[in-house]
């Protein structure tokens, strides 16, 4: 198979499969290259800081900001994010030191990420990868 030029989906799946060969698993090679097609074309994990940052502004006292990712890229955004505004530490991105001085907003209401059960899982498979976060604003 000549993978160059790809012009089509499926061509770009065949070359990845090509490359990575097929796994023991459902899911095909390519899934993870379409995602992160997808993810990059539509800037999705800058939109979700943007968003993030807009629910402190949003949220009454007390409101809870409950978010769902569905992959790490995600997942990490958003613990990072809910970490951060809840504690009295602030840590500027790209530094490694931190200090004293920032006004927590959040508090954590689960300090662990929440999982599906099995049983969830097996009455809708798409769920197995869903982590589920949640805050609370502060008064």
């Amino acid at each position: 198979m000549q993978s160059r030029p790809i012009t089509s989906t499926l061509q770009l799946a065949q070359a990845v499969e090509q490359v990575l060969g097929r796994q023991h698993t459902r899911i095909h090679p390519a899934t993870r290259t379409f995602m992160a097609v997808r993810i990059a074309v539509n800037r999705e994990l800058e939109s979700l800081k943007v968003a993030l940052k807009q629910t402190i502004n949003l949220l009454s006292p007390r409101g809870r900001l409950v978010v769902i990712s569905y992959h790490s890229l995600e997942d990490r955004i958003v613990k990072e994010f809910m970490r951060g505004e809840a504690s009295s530490y602030l840590r500027p991105p790209g530094m490694i030191a931190s200090h004293y001085g920032h006004t927590p907003t959040l508090k954590l209401i689960s300090k662990k990420v929440i999982r599906p059960t099995l049983l969830e899982i097996e009455s809708n498979p798409r769920s197995r990868s869903a982590k589920l976060r949640i805050a609370e604003r502060l008064g």
